[in-house]
């Protein structure tokens, strides 16, 4: 398939690039997208909750009153966790959210949202470009330029571009990754792709081994 070149003004240049089939033009696999998504998440968790359990809890251990004949259910430690201040019942602990996923079923994820994005026509090739300095004016001029002001856009660069990504590391709506840190996450939260011609060989190259 073919999509139109455009420049940093947004006008285009007359060029068209090949995309992939292979790549771009899959059936999406929404199970594997969902996988991955949920790998992606749970990575992010530090899983660094805590609760004190009984036994953690500083107080007297002595019992607080006789066995029978007061009436009420017996009890055997201030630190219950049927009283105020007391431990927490199977509260949660420390651990590692991650899991793992094979190479073949992140890639074909990968793959199965960027021919979504394509079906949506959410992907816009833009021609490699630099700039001179770290300035985030410059790269809001250049996104309103392409009609993505205040638009969740991920820009795909071919590779690190230190001046492109300290202009644009201020913004919210805009995240720059190079093709090695394509992530379907990234790829789902953005309501546009914006490729540089730069990228696509990489892209390709990643998802096709």
């Amino acid at each position: 398939m073919k999509i139109a070149v455009v420049d940093i003004k947004g006008k285009e240049t007359g060029r068209e690039v090949s995309l992939s089939e292979a790549v771009f033009g899959i059936e999406p696999n929404n199970h594997a997208v969902y996988l991955d998504v949920k790998q992606y998440l749970a990575n992010q968790r530090q899983g660094t909750h805590k609760t004190k359990e009984r036994a953690e809890i500083t107080g007297s251990t002595r019992k607080i009153k006789k066995q029978k004949g007061t009436g009420t259910a017996r009890a055997g430690s201030i630190k219950s966790p049927v009283f105020v201040g007391g431990g927490r019942i199977f509260g949660p602990r420390p651990r590692d959210y991650r899991f793992k996923l094979n190479k073949n079923l992140k890639r074909l994820a990968r793959k199965s949202a960027l021919s979504q994005k394509v079906k949506n026509n959410e992907i816009l090739v833009v021609e490699d470009f630099q700039l001179e300095a770290p300035k985030t004016k410059d790269f809001i001029a250049i996104l309103r330029n392409l009609g993505l002001e205040g638009k969740k856009s991920l820009i795909v660069l071919g590779e690190s571009n230190k001046n492109v990504y300290l202009s644009s590391r201020n913004l919210s709506a805009s995240e720059v990754v190079t093709n090695s840190e394509l992530s379907t996450y990234k790829i789902l939260n953005a309501n546009k792709i914006v490729l540089l011609e730069g990228a696509i060989e990489g892209i390709e190259t990643n998802l096709s081994k």
